[in-house]
This record gives structure tokens, sequence and C-alpha cells, in this order.
């Protein structure tokens, strides 16, 4: 049975493959007289999907850059310290992202807004983005309870 992190980097790697789709198409497209119209904004949707997930697995699988000149010269207690820390500055971080995206949400849900030319409803794009940045929240706040693996 695929579990829930494989589910995910199988949905993002499909929302990534579908922007490189369809951009091929689309620069084919303009070179052969046949232009895909709203390219651009399908491309943003799947850019969108791909990315959120992206960013909620390198999270969850502790796979972010990260520099480890001071924390090396640490002993266990101190690297246990500074990845708690670095969970929970993370998880403030994120809040506060959360936080501003779920105000624009709520100010713009009756708006309707929408994409030019496709009619994509930009309400349920900054939905998906905010459970993401919540997910994301609770697996570095998670991860500043637990410590280091």
């Amino acid at each position: 049975m695929i579990g829930v992190r494989n589910a995910i980097t199988l949905l993002g790697g499909v929302a990534l493959l579908g922007a490189t789709a369809t951009d091929t198409v689309a620069v084919i497209g303009r070179h052969v007289g046949l232009p895909l119209r709203g390219s651009i904004e399908l491309v943003q949707l799947f850019v969108l999907v791909a990315g959120s997930l992206a960013l909620l697995v390198a999270t969850a699988e502790r796979a972010h850059a990260k520099v480890h000149l001071v924390v090396d010269r640490m002993g266990d207690a101190g690297k246990a310290a500074m990845a708690r820390l670095s969970g929970l500055l993370g998880a403030v971080f994120f809040a506060g992202l959360l936080a501003g995206s779920l105000w624009l949400m709520a100010d713009l849900w009756s708006g309707h807004e929408e994409s030019e030319l496709l009619g994509i409803s930009w309400r349920w794009m900054r939905l998906f983005a905010n459970l993401a940045l919540l997910a994301t929240t609770a697996v570095l706040l998670a991860q500043a309870v637990r410590g280091r693996k």
C-alpha cells in the first residue's frame, strides 16, 4: 500500500510533469502557429501544487539546506537543543506566512477571482496553499517537540 508521503510525492511529481508538459506544448504551439491559450495559468496552478507539496515533503524529511558550521561543533545536548529551536523558529515563520495568507484569502474569498483566460478559481488555489502551510507548520512544531531524529 502506498504511504502518505509517497502519495504526496507522487502528486507533486505529477503536477511538476503537468507544468513541464503544458509549457512544452505551449512553446511548440507558438512556433507552429497553434498557441495554447491559458498555458501560463495552467503552469501557475501546477507549480503551486508541486511547490507546496515539495515544501511539505522536504520539511517532513528534514531535507532543507542547512549550514552545520556551528552545530557540528556542539555536543549531543547542544545539537538536540538547536534542532528543537530550528523546528520552533521554522514553525513561527510558517505560521506568520499562514496568518498573512489566511488574511488575504478571507479578504478575497467573496471576490470570486478567476484567471483571465481559463476562469480558474484562485480561491481554491489559495485554500490549497494555506492547507500546505498549515501542514508544514504542524510538521515543524512536531519536530520542535521531538527534537532530532
